[in-house]
């Protein structure tokens, strides 16, 4: 491949060389998702002039560019729907360090601010948009010098210096290819470096009608065959600025079904949540590249879409071509039938049936589009609306369509032969107060049994924590549990290598991104009598252990604020606006996340609790947002539940610490009036950020926390 070249200004625009000339015009190269066919990065920038648009491309000397190294910053994509974005503020200066996964910017995209990782190691070499200024998706904002040394040349070099492949954007995005003809002519140049000229020449229309041919089959020697007009690709996008790669959970539209621009098509697990990708297009989809439970890199193509239905053959042909080898013919739609098939030519599919209106599915991410009579009447029969398909404008479930659900799964039943329903005591008590039947009901709990909070679930009301079955009520062998409650214990344990999903690899990024910070450890034993007797009181109404930690936590950070701040790089202290704890929660597959409970200090704890509940379940469920999880200021871990005696935390990134709580035990301790008898000790362990907290701080913080739980207890609930 030819060395890459760079457009910049032509005098008089250009005041100021290379990439300096990109701020003065203020206009930003465009960028695309990436094709399989090798790139070359081609930033592209215009100015006006007199009238006159003209493009210039200067070379920089290779041995030059070989003795610096530099990468770029790019505009990441925060959301499926966002196509340009603001940087609100630079993080670091010019001349700053960069490590990878440290945040360098804070930008406004179509959905709410968020921190934006590096991914390359160095210094901060250049801002080419500054703070304020907006950005499309896949621009470069900002360049990156391996060295520190290499700052000044950095600057003087621009876009010439930056390393091969760096035009693959981590959000997926690429530089477009330089695919236009040129043509050469002479201009000023400063000294030293070659100047060429090059702008583009179409070539004029041709006046003899052509008749479309069909594309001749790609040679055996690996020449990818012709893409057909009009094919649009539905790529993985990044839906966190540290997602690398995404798992297909599920495609929401089948092959050949209408697509329309903004419907979601399918549901991505990235590194944080599941979340529905939305189309950028509108056509037919002709092809899925990736099934259900594939994985691809971001910015990769899973699926193509065809413009009208008729091109969907056409498609489906080149894309096989390219996704599964072998020597497939792609045809030109318009001479389909002319052509004689060259053997071995893949079946014609058949043609796609499609429904003269057909309603969106119901969405698979738990938002249900139903008239409010439609769900009072699914209350009172028991129905869960997420597999009732509405007839209604836009796919809205309307009251007929409740019916007629109720009528099909009637006539189901009556032919279906007689089972018994597993519920617990809270669930039959439940159902039977509301109205509810257990035959309706899916169980989630051991062995398929119906719970309290299956029921809560199937009348569309908050779910509430169970009290643990008592060990004597035990599941009769005369009533088998559904199989689709088939549980973990019941299948077979997985053998040899299994990949990680992507929970997974963002908790192993985030932990060997942990070495990197010194942290000390301090523990503290909490008698937890007086909390335990105002969490009895309190249970009935369903308060959470959690609840009430995080809120003896935030009063406690109000006065330790050092507590709650972070260490900002190189040298300076970040202290937060407000006190946003976040809970660990383990997830059903092994992963962990973190939902955050905001303002803990200021907010009542019943409210704290309410939205612990809501949290968790959206946890588990994966529809947490961004900024339910990535906002915490100060991190608590709780591992009581198992009866762990002591453990330590990891520090997460963007906080200063970290404590792990483990369970409250049966010692005996010397009581306070002197005679020794039985109390429960629960043990903390804070982890801290050794670089801005020091042992005596996080020992202050630990006693007046343990005086609050102990002696002031009550103050939780003012």
């Amino acid at each position: 491949m030819d060395a890459p070249w760079l457009f910049v200004l032509s005098p008089p625009c250009a005041l100021r060389k290379a990439v300096v000339a990109t701020s003065a015009c203020g206009r930003l190269r465009r960028a695309r998702p990436p094709r399989r066919s090798p790139l070359h990065v081609l930033p592209r920038l215009r100015c006006q002039s007199d009238g006159v648009d003209s493009r210039t491309s200067v070379s920089v000397d290779p041995d030059r560019r070989l003795k610096v190294e530099a990468h770029e910053l790019f505009m990441p994509a925060l959301s499926s729907t966002m196509s340009e974005g603001k940087i609100v503020q630079w993080l670091k200066e010019v001349g700053d360090p960069i490590r990878p996964g440290e945040p360098v910017m804070v930008v406004e995209s179509d959905k709410a601010d968020m921190d934006v990782e590096a991914f390359e190691e160095g210094y901060l070499a250049q801002v080419l948009v500054e703070s304020g200024g907006t950005a499309p998706v896949g621009a470069t904002v900002g360049l990156v010098a391996k060295r520190k040394e290499d700052i000044e040349a950095v600057r003087s070099c621009g876009l010439e210096c930056v390393v091969d492949g760096s035009g693959s954007r981590h959000d997926g995005t690429t530089a477009y290819p330089d695919n236009m003809p040129k043509r050469t002519m002479t201009t000023a140049a400063p000294e030293g470096e070659t100047v060429v000229a090059a702008s583009p020449a179409p070539s004029p229309p041709s006046t003899t009608p052509q008749s479309p041919t069909p594309v001749a089959p790609f040679a055996p020697s690996g020449t990818p065959p012709t893409k057909p007009p009009g094919v649009m690709e539905v790529f993985m996008p990044a839906l966190s600025s540290t997602m690398t790669e995404g798992k297909i959970v599920q495609w929401l539209r089948e092959v050949g079904e209408h697509v329309t621009k903004g419907a979601p098509v399918m549901i991505v697990e990235s590194d944080k949540a599941d979340m529905d990708v939305e189309s950028f297009e509108e056509g037919y989809l002709a092809y899925v590249a990736t099934p259900n439970g594939g994985m691809q890199a971001v910015g990769e193509a899973v699926g193509y879409l065809a413009a009208t239905k008729a091109d969907i053959p056409a498609v489906q042909a080149w894309a096989q071509a390219v996704h599964e080898g072998g020597g497939a013919t792609v045809k030109a739609p318009a001479a389909a039938e002319q052509a004689a098939p060259p053997p071995p030519s893949p079946p014609s599919p058949p043609e796609p049936r499609m429904p003269e209106t057909a309603p969106p599915p119901p969405s698979s991410s738990g938002r249900i589009i139903a008239s409010p009579y439609a769900k009072k009447l699914a209350r009172e029969r028991g129905l869960d609306l997420h597999g009732v398909k509405g007839s209604g404008p836009n796919g809205r479930i309307i009251a007929e369509d409740v019916e007629r659900e109720a009528r099909r799964r009637a006539v189901e039943q009556a032919a279906a032969p007689p089972t018994r329903s597993i519920a617990t005591p809270e669930a039959k008590k439940l159902a039977k107060a509301r109205g509810v039947a257990l035959d309706n009901v899916r169980g989630t709990g051991p062995y398929g049994r119906i719970t309290g909070d299956d029921v809560r679930r199937a009348l569309g009301e908050p779910m509430e924590h169970e009290e643990p079955e008592k060990k004597s009520e035990k599941v009769s062998e005369a009533a088998p549990a559904p199989a689709r409650a088939k549980t973990r214990a019941e299948s077979s344990a997985p053998t040899g290598s299994v990949p990680m999903t992507g929970m997974q690899k963002a908790v192993m990024n985030n932990m060997n991104a942990s070495l990197s910070v010194p942290v000390f450890r301090v523990s503290y034993r909490i008698v937890t009598d007086a909390l335990d007797a105002l969490h009895a009181r309190l249970k009935p109404k369903g308060m959470s252990v959690s609840a009430l930690l995080a809120k003896a936590v935030g009063l406690t950070l109000k006065k330790h604020p050092i507590m709650n701040a972070r260490f900002e790089p190189p040298a300076s202290i970040f202290y937060p606006e407000r006190i946003n704890v976040a809970v660990a929660v383990a997830l059903p597959d092994g992963g962990l996340i973190t939902p955050v409970l905001r303002d803990a200090a200021d907010t009542d704890v019943h409210e704290l609790n309410r939205r612990w509940k809501s949290l968790v379940r959206a946890a588990l469920e994966k529809k947490l947002k961004p900024e339910e999880y990535q906002s915490g200021t100060f991190a608590i871990s709780n591992m009581g539940m198992f009866g762990v005696s002591a453990f330590d935390a990891i520090l997460p990134s963007g906080t200063g610490a970290i404590m792990a709580v483990a369970a409250s035990l049966p010692e005996v301790v010397v009581q306070p009036n002197g005679f020794t008898g039985v109390s429960r000790v629960m043990q903390v362990t804070v982890t801290s950020d050794h670089r801005h907290i020091y042992g005596a701080q996080v020992a202050a913080f630990l006693r007046d926390l343990a005086d609050l739980l102990q002696n002031r207890v009550e103050e939780l609930l003012y």
